[in-house]
């Protein structure tokens, strides 16, 4: 099979679909590899890597998308759409209930198309979307620490603080991949942490290891009281393939005091802060709204393109090479798999998709 690797086009995202590992790895079964000149240079690999491994390096993104599958990180962008064709497979992050013209796009031209986001085990676990949570949930404690700081517009404060001072409170939605993990980064940086979630299994365990970290059951009214004391109010709420439902509400960050910092960690699925009304990139990542600071980035863990480039590939090679064997009929094969194909033959594959569009749904196993 040729394999196309295009260079992302995305606002500051630095990532790349293949490490030179990945490469080798793809040509040492037979496949063909073309990756377009410099694809991998914001993740730190050079074009002589990739040759190295068997590739051969194309000129620009026309002839990377001229492959018979092409493997990214992030969604096309709408100047990408002309490269769709009938039958091309497509392997990387959709999340297609927010992106209406995309979803349209690739079911026009016949695309395949298999999201990482929805690829789901037997136990509900989402392999493919979990390694980019856990870099989002550690960088949200980061951003928040930054942003704080009073020349970026916060009100000032230490997350930690010093002895004789109070420390940040940190109030995180969520206790899933992306929020324990922004909780231990807070944890660990010595911030007073709370975390709310409906899992009372998951907040048992949360309470059994971090003594320190309050744990709350998640409901409007526990939400409402705590976000007024928050200093940072970090939602990580995300339903696979929909749109995040709004679960913090406007008139809770009203409530919060000024400086503060609201991040959504979950924004590139639609987000799940009401106030949130715009998505927002690295160059310019925050806005202000009834006093508090307001990060909506949708690629937050291009920021840190080399790690997550390592941590996502790790996660997306267990399919790889399945995908380049057999092509779409490895989703077939493969129950977890199947999950993640989104558009097949010019329909919609995926319900929650289809339900937050407003669009038909087809069910996948009537075309194969």
């Amino acid at each position: 099979m040729v394999i196309g690797l295009p260079k992302e086009i995305k606002n500051h995202e630095n990532r790349v679909g293949l490490t030179p590992a990945n490469v080798l790895m793809l040509t040492q079964a037979g496949h063909s590899v073309r990756v377009q000149s410099s694809a991998g240079e914001g993740s730190g690999f050079s074009d002589e890597e990739y040759v190295a491994s068997g590739a051969t390096i194309v000129a620009d993104g026309a002839s990377a998308w001229d492959a018979q599958m092409v493997v990214k990180v992030k969604e096309p962008q709408p100047s990408e759409y002309g490269y769709f064709k009938e039958g091309m497979l497509l392997y990387t992050y959709l999340h297609l209930a927010a992106e209406p013209a995309l979803t349209k796009a690739l079911m026009e031209k016949g695309v395949s198309a298999v999201a990482y986001e929805t690829v789901q085990l037997s136990d509900r676990s989402l392999p493919l979307l979990a390694p980019m949570s856990e870099v989002a949930g550690r960088r949200a404690v980061n951003v928040a620490s930054t942003f704080l700081e009073k020349h970026h517009g916060g009100k000032g404060i230490l997350l930690s603080g010093v002895p004789g001072t109070a420390r940040a409170h940190v109030v995180i939605v969520g206790a899933g991949v992306a929020g324990l993990s922004a909780a231990r980064m807070a944890y660990g940086l010595g911030a007073r942490v709370t975390i709310l979630d409906v899992n009372l299994t998951r907040l048992r365990y949360i309470d059994d290891t971090y003594h320190d970290i309050q744990t709350l059951y998640s409901n409007e009214y526990n939400l409402a009281e705590v976000v007024k004391s928050a200093d940072v109010l970090i939602s990580t709420i995300l339903i696979p393939g929909t749109k995040a439902p709004k679960i913090v509400k406007e008139y809770m960050v009203a409530s919060m005091s000024k400086g503060s910092i609201v991040i959504d960690v979950a924004i590139d699925q639609g987000g799940s802060v009401e106030s949130i009304d715009r998505i927002t990139s690295h160059d310019n990542p925050v806005y202000e709204k009834h006093g508090v600071l307001h990060y909506s980035v949708a690629n937050m863990p291009g920021a840190t393109p080399r790690t997550s480039t390592f941590a996502l590939t790790n996660a997306t090679s267990a399919y790889l090479l399945a995908l380049a064997n057999h092509g779409v009929l490895a989703c077939k094969e493969n129950p977890a798999l199947l999950l993640g194909l989104n558009t097949h033959k010019g329909k919609l594959t995926y319900k929650a998709v289809a339900d937050a569009l407003g669009m038909t749904y087809t069910e996948i196993s009537s075309l194969f």
